[in-house]
């Protein structure tokens, strides 16, 4: 059960911010103000601009803890304060106090990327070895490497938002940390569900968080996948399934969710949000043939209808009640035409699908936080109306999906969330409302 939600986005830091920006239309693609962009092909991409680092962005917390953390953030890095950000974020929204908790019994499962290191981290140590515009390795080790920060390495490790979470709020239970690129938040949420069901914690804060936006990281991005191209207006860049689109969009933010098992929320009287009725990941790459990540979209699908059926959320036979599909929508001319055929696989034609939304229009590519920032968007529009996606001014006729493009569109009880590594890591998770 969820019963608490945290995020960290380019429409804001609060879900209620986040929904409006979506439905209102609003973009996060701007210039970009973190990096500098001389060596890069691109100047534009969704920071989470209202996060700045500040106490106050972890929302209210014990004078104790507030010093815990101001000192704690001399090792972690942006990614890891959106991280843990919005997992003090949930715990707040949550209602999360510890005495309703046994802590031995509570813990983390959080997503991340890898997270490179900023090059100024460096910088001292190889001008120390450097001499006429020659870099010297011989010196590296006598005059370079003193020169690094010896706590260097704290700030970047993809384990460290799980171990910070847990540390700053005494979570004693079972600590995981996922690192699968976009599919993570889908597996994190996975191993978390698992984690709960079969009796090994009460509650977890489970969540993901990630950033392009970044001096080396997103150049890394602009040499290795295809970037839509600056425009006039940046907040056009981002087109999923349009036949006009010409890449994705770097972009940064974390979400989290406080899960607990049924009974031990009802006991504290928790509210419950949302239910995590199934999960589901696959893995399939050039091996499989032509369009491998067709087969990976299509695996997952199928998967999480199976999951769903078998606990008895879905009916064993005929047509599942789906209330939309939140699509990975990456803007990427391939993998949209990918994804639009798998769900036509296992749906069939646009009539017979759920409705199919995605936030990557308004927000790019959050890399390892995308799947929970989309989750949590989904889950907020439920029993009311749906989003549509952002720069959906002609659907490519290869991506025979029902694309939503009007604000009247019902996003019913529940949904699918759908996410992919350029590698053929994939993930889907499908949440409902409480039953």
């Amino acid at each position: 059960m969820i019963t608490g939600i945290g995020v960290i986005s380019p429409l804001g830091n609060t879900p209620e911010d986040l929904l409006n920006g979506l439905r209102e239309g609003q973009s996060g693609i701007a210039p970009f103000t973190q990096i500098p962009t001389d060596a890069l092909p691109i100047s534009n991409g969704a920071e989470a601009s209202a996060f700045t680092g500040h106490i106050s962005d972890y929302g209210p917390l014990e004078k104790t803890l507030q010093r815990t953390i101001r000192k704690g953030s001399k090792v972690m890095c942006r990614e890891i304060e959106m991280g843990v950000a919005a997992a003090q974020l949930a715990l707040h929204h949550g209602g999360h106090n510890p005495d309703d908790f046994n802590r031995d019994r509570t813990g983390v499962v959080y997503g991340c990327d890898y997270i490179m290191s900023l090059p100024e981290e460096y910088a001292e140590g190889i001008a120390a070895c450097t001499t006429d515009g020659e870099f010297d390795f011989t010196k590296w080790g006598d005059l370079g490497l003193p020169k690094v920060n010896p706590l260097w390495l704290l700030k970047y490790l993809p384990n460290m938002p799980a171990s910070h979470i847990a540390i700053y709020n005494d979570l004693r239970g079972p600590n995981n940390s996922i690192t699968l690129r976009e599919a993570s938040a889908g597996a994190a949420l996975s191993e978390a569900v698992s984690t709960i069901s079969r009796g090994h914690a009460d509650a977890l804060v489970v969540g993901a968080t990630g950033s392009r936006v970044h001096t080396l990281r997103t150049l890394h991005a602009s040499m290795q996948e295809k970037l839509a191209a600056d425009t006039e207006d940046p907040s056009r860049m981002s087109r999923p399934f349009d036949t006009s689109r010409d890449g994705s969009v770097v972009g940064e933010g974390a979400g989290a969710f406080l899960c607990e098992s049924l009974e031990h929320a009802e006991k504290r009287g928790a509210t419950i949000y949302g239910e995590v009725i199934a999960c589901s990941s696959s893995a399939v790459g050039p091996a499989a043939g032509d369009q491998p990540m067709r087969k990976g979209f299509a695996n997952v699908l199928r998967g999480v209808l199976q999951a769903g059926r078998q606990n008895g959320f879905a009916p064993a036979e005929g047509k599942v009640d789906v209330g939309h599909i939140h699509a990975h929508g990456l803007s990427d001319v391939d993998t949209d035409i990918c994804e639009a055929g798998a769900i036509a696989d296992v749906f069939g034609f646009p009539g017979d699908q759920p409705p199919v939304t995605t936030a990557k229009g308004h927000l790019g590519n959050i890399g390892a936080g995308s799947g929970m920032v989309e989750m949590i968007a989904s889950l907020q529009s439920l029993s009311s109306e749906l989003f549509p996606i952002r720069n959906l001014n002609e659907l490519d006729p290869n991506c025979l999906i029902a694309a939503v493009t009007s604000n009247d569109q019902p996003a019913g009880t529940n949904f699918i969330n759908l996410n992919i590594t350029p590698q053929g890591q994939t993930s889907a998770v499908w949440i409902s409302k409480p039953r």
